[in-house]
């Protein structure tokens, strides 16, 4: 199987992943269009975030095949065979795809501004004035254009987590990756990081988004894929799978994550009590 002509931007086929004895993915078939947002839900250990850095290379198949713009991911055939990718293909192939992890990862060192530009100059090799003509932009974009030359401990969580997005898009990435982008900030910060997502799928960025956050999944996917045990148990529009789930594991799931809800919605009341009296 070798590169191949798609109408899919990502097509994944019986996808395993194995560490030793633990298997984390287990024959996951998965495809995601142009455009497209996918959001991946599932309790921890489903192997969500798993599939993200397969589609990454940040680790390695076990088996099976992941496409991305029609290009086999990591291996290449020749002549009936499959050969590992030399490194700069491998990196050639990542720069195609932004990646924005739970924790920010900038570069403590660098400001804002520093750490957009660091990609494009070292990478791609763009002269230093554009990069940072584009960084500018890109702040700009996110709501930061007031905070270019802040470093990482000036700025607060979800300011870092809008920086590491306009780091991802300075390479002008086919697909962006999302592996919990919300789940280390406060809860006060979450909607600004959720409102730049918003804009982006709105603009018809095609994104792949492992979340909790079931209302920016109904609100922004186009479809939601629940992950248990290292497979896909359910498909479906945010509607379907949210709404009216038909399979018993996915409505468990569900019916936890609204007791969590629930029940940190009445903590927020009471506390409010307290405040107010």
């Amino acid at each position: 199987m070798s590169d191949q002509v798609s109408d899919h931007l990502v097509e994944a086929l019986n996808v395993t992943k194995a560490f030793g004895a633990n298997v984390v993915l287990n024959g996951v078939d998965l495809t995601v269009d142009p455009g497209e947002v996918v959001c991946l839900l599932g309790p921890s250990g489903s192997g969500k975030t798993t599939f993200l850095r397969l589609i990454n290379q940040m680790e390695t198949l076990t088996g099976g095949r992941i496409w991305v713009g029609g290009e086999l991911v990591g291996i290449v055939e020749r002549k009936g065979r499959l050969h590992v990718r030399k490194d700069s293909d491998i990196a050639r192939q990542r720069s195609r795809i932004g990646m924005v992890f739970q924790r920010f990862n900038l570069f403590p060192h660098k400001t804002a501004l520093e750490n957009i530009t660091e990609a494009p100059t070292q990478v791609k090799r763009m002269p230093k004035a554009a990069a940072r003509k584009a960084a500018l932009d890109l702040l700009d974009r996110v709501g930061l254009a007031d905070r270019a030359r802040y470093y990482p401990a000036q700025l607060s969580g979800g300011q870092q987590q809008r920086v590491a997005i306009a780091r991802a898009l300075a390479m002008q990435p086919e697909l962006m990756l999302f592996d919990e982008p919300t789940s280390a900030l406060d809860p006060e910060l979450v909607g600004e990081v959720l409102a730049v997502m918003r804009d982006l799928a709105a603009e018809g960025t095609t994104m792949i988004v492992v979340t909790h956050e079931m209302g920016f999944a109904r609100e922004v996917a186009d479809r939601v894929v629940f992950m248990d045990g290292g497979v896909v148990v359910e498909e479906g529009t945010p509607e379907q799978v949210l709404l009216q789930p038909t399979e018993d594991r996915t409505k468990q799931f569900l019916r936890r994550v609204k007791q969590q809800a629930d029940a940190e919605a009445a903590h927020d009341a009471e506390l409010s009590q307290v405040l107010e009296s």
